[in-house]
């Protein structure tokens, strides 16, 4: 029987790619802890993120490439995930900082900031969600959670817990309705506490969900740290076109990479499985057409999603199986990706 060395097993490897970084595991440095005994080979897959969406792809073509070596018996894969940092981010022990923003409110900007978070920490990444929209702070409500924890004397802010995800909001703050009528000066403050005054630890992403429009806040958060990238939210009708337009030309002044654009409340499916297109339709194609950044999700309209926002229950957890889960975690699954692809570019 033909004796199988670690060299013959790499080069089988460095012929199998990741078809989303267009490179091979072995130029990747993702082949870890190989072991070769005789007939039988083990090692471990590091991918680039455990939200990977093309996982059982790449570890299949891993065991056909080995197993197709003279001599090989059997080949023990394991899948694990190294997510890479930003070298941008200097100060912070956090790996990417991706914001969801909007043109417009009522888009769903935070429900969809609140799933994409649930659904990382849900693959197994560390994810922590910071609620910047400091004039409408909805994350506590749609997390389920009423306030932080206790902070340690001379500590940083302990951050809420919920679903996996650490959670920050001026929503635990205030009194409940309590409005607040800031200036730039007092947000920039606000958000460079939430920042580096929070105890933050190691995090693989942390999601922001920030303010409709493109003011104070946005420019405050890429004044404090830079920003992995962003995403845009829009719904298909023309006027949050128009408006999300703005926030795209805001990120590409601040050279915040568009990560991509999602529409939302895209269509309602109807009982005999067609779509009914309720707000019109082209709204998300035509914006990622105008943004160079592709259309990473049509998120249908889903009861289950609102309920799930209000009842502080994402529906990633609450109806797993449901259209607008599916959907949400698809999408959390592409924003990986593409966080990832930005930092092989």
């Amino acid at each position: 029987m033909p004796v199988i060395t670690k060299e013959q097993v790499l080069g089988a490897l460095s012929t199998v790619m990741d078809p989303e970084l267009n490179k091979d595991l072995v130029t990747l440095k993702m082949i870890k802890d190989m072991q070769v005994q005789d007939s039988k080979v083990a090692f471990t897959i590091e991918l680039t993120t455990p939200a990977c969406p093309l996982k059982a792809q790449i570890k299949q073509d891993a065991e056909n490439a080995v197993m197709a070596l003279d001599g090989v018996e059997s080949v023990d894969i394991t899948m694990g995930a190294r997510v890479p940092k930003d070298e941008k981010i200097k100060d912070l022990s956090i790996k990417n900082i991706i914001a969801v923003g909007s043109g417009k409110g009522g888009v769903g900007k935070s429900t969809i900031a609140v799933n994409l978070a649930v659904a990382l920490a849900n693959c197994g990444a560390s994810v922590g969600l910071m609620d910047a929209d400091i004039y409408g702070p909805n994350v506590p409500t749609m997390m389920g959670v009423e306030g932080l924890p206790p902070t340690p004397q001379n500590m940083k802010i302990q951050p809420a817990m919920a679903y996996g995800v650490k959670v920050m909001s001026i929503g635990f703050m205030v009194t409940p309705g309590q409005p607040l009528i800031w200036r730039g000066p007092m947000l920039h403050s606000a958000i460079k506490q939430f920042l580096m005054d929070v105890d933050w630890g190691e995090l693989d992403y942390l999601i922001v969900d920030l303010p409709p429009g493109t003011g104070d806040v946005q420019l405050s958060l890429v004044q404090t740290v830079p920003l992995s990238g962003g995403v845009i939210v829009t719904t298909p009708q023309q006027v949050s076109f128009d408006d999300a337009a703005r926030a795209v030309s805001m990120f590409k002044k601040m050279d915040v990479p568009i990560l991509g654009i999602i529409e939302n409340m895209s269509y309602l499916e109807m009982e005999d499985g067609s779509q009914r297109r309720i707000f019109g339709e082209g709204g998300g194609e035509n914006l990622a057409r105008m943004a160079g950044a592709p259309l990473l999700s049509n998120i249908p309209i889903d009861e289950n999603i609102r309920v799930g926002g209000d009842q502080g229950d994402p529906v990633v957890i609450a109806m797993p199986d449901s259209p607008g889960a599916i959907a949400m975690e698809a999408l959390a699954q592409a924003i990986a990706a593409r966080m990832s692809m930005e930092i092989y570019q």
